[in-house]
């Protein structure tokens, strides 16, 4: 008996193979928009926390503000574990709907290459605020971040490539725009994230039952 396939849906039957095997593609779009507001929600606590130093009548000296520079860092750890959180957690569930190893080999190469830029990016950052460039994290955050995406697009779907993009001219902007360093997070961080976690969600996971 014949069969009778289309020569263009078996085509296509070829290409998803070969994007499964090359690329990470169960990215969830629910990812990026979790991410995204628990970004934002750090950025309101960084805001509130800068405030009320910046109110405080009292104790503004040296003391207060290696206090306020340990609250925020510690803001910005809470937020990176939540974000990174919900985000695993996200892909994880499209990853065994996929029936795609989360940790697969082409899971690892995509880890491999977003690591490297971003551990690069935060030895860098790191002496530089030991030497009191602060104004530089938060653009050197958008910036090493954004080249990490970029770096890893290859192995998941294009769409991290743009989001990359967007980070590093966020970056870019604000070195020249060092005062809102707080605001270009929240737009690079949080507001990008969701936009690229909704494209996503539409483009992909919208007609999943």
């Amino acid at each position: 008996m014949h069969s009778h396939h289309p020569p263009q849906d078996t085509l296509q039957d070829i290409k998803r193979i070969m994007e499964r095997s090359s690329r990470f593609i169960s990215l969830s779009g629910w990812s990026g928009i979790s991410a995204g507001i628990c970004a934002l929600l750090g950025a309101a606590a960084a805001y509130i926390r800068i405030k009320t130093y910046q109110g405080s009548r009292y104790d503004t000296g040296i003391a207060a503000t290696n206090e306020l520079l340990t609250d925020l860092m510690v803001i910005a750890a809470a937020t990176f574990v939540a974000a990174f959180t919900t985000a695993f957690l996200f892909t994880w569930l499209r990853s065994r709907k996929d029936n795609v190893p989360v940790w697969g080999r082409t899971a690892q190469r995509l880890f491999i290459n977003t690591v490297i830029p971003m551990a690069v990016g935060g030895i860098v950052l790191l002496r530089a605020m030991q030497w009191g460039y602060f104004e530089l994290v938060a653009p050197g955050c958008l910036i090493f971040y954004g080249l990490a995406l970029v770096n890893g697009s290859k192995y998941t779907v294009g769409e991290v490539r743009y989001l990359g993009y967007g980070q590093i001219i966020l970056g870019m902007i604000n070195l020249y725009w060092i005062g809102a360093g707080l605001y270009f997070w929240a737009a690079g961080f949080g507001l990008l994230h969701i936009l690229y976690g909704a494209i996503m969600w539409w483009k992909y996971e919208r007609g999943d039952r």
